[in-house]
């Protein structure tokens, strides 16, 4: 079930941003049925056992869909972030640029490629691969 502030913040969105954040939002939900979701740093994240998996925000390129555990994917769609961690990402301008096969892969894969950042503050910073 999808929280009721990810329905607000998808709200909040203008229209086109909306119907992308709603369709990310389903296949998050349908690729990833037990993990808890929230609202957290001011977006929609997912987790499994309190390890972020993955999100989506608006930025000035469009709609984010971040991977926590992206860079290790495999996935030639996905940009690194900053090295410093293992996110990865794609963003989205308009519907017609989400490929659903190309999501449900990724969420298959970021279930059981992790990187353990629920503890990241506790080991300073240091990720440790989880699974």
């Amino acid at each position: 079930m999808l929280n009721d502030a990810i329905k607000e913040y998808n709200d909040a969105q203008t229209l086109i941003d909306r119907d992308i954040c709603g369709i990310l939002a389903d296949e998050i939900c349908r690729g990833l049925p037990k993990a808890e979701n929230k609202v957290w740093h001011a977006h929609p994240v997912w987790f499994i056992e309190g390890n972020p998996i993955v999100g989506y925000s608006k930025q000035k390129a469009g709609i984010r869909l971040m991977f926590w555990s992206g860079a290790d994917l495999g996935e030639k769609l996905l940009t690194p972030g900053t090295g410093k961690f293992k996110d990865a990402s794609v963003f989205y301008n308009n519907v017609a640029e989400i490929n659903l096969d190309d999501i449900k892969r990724w969420l298959k894969k970021a279930a059981a490629i992790q990187w353990d950042y629920k503890y990241i503050v506790k080991r300073k910073g240091v990720l440790e691969r989880l699974r």
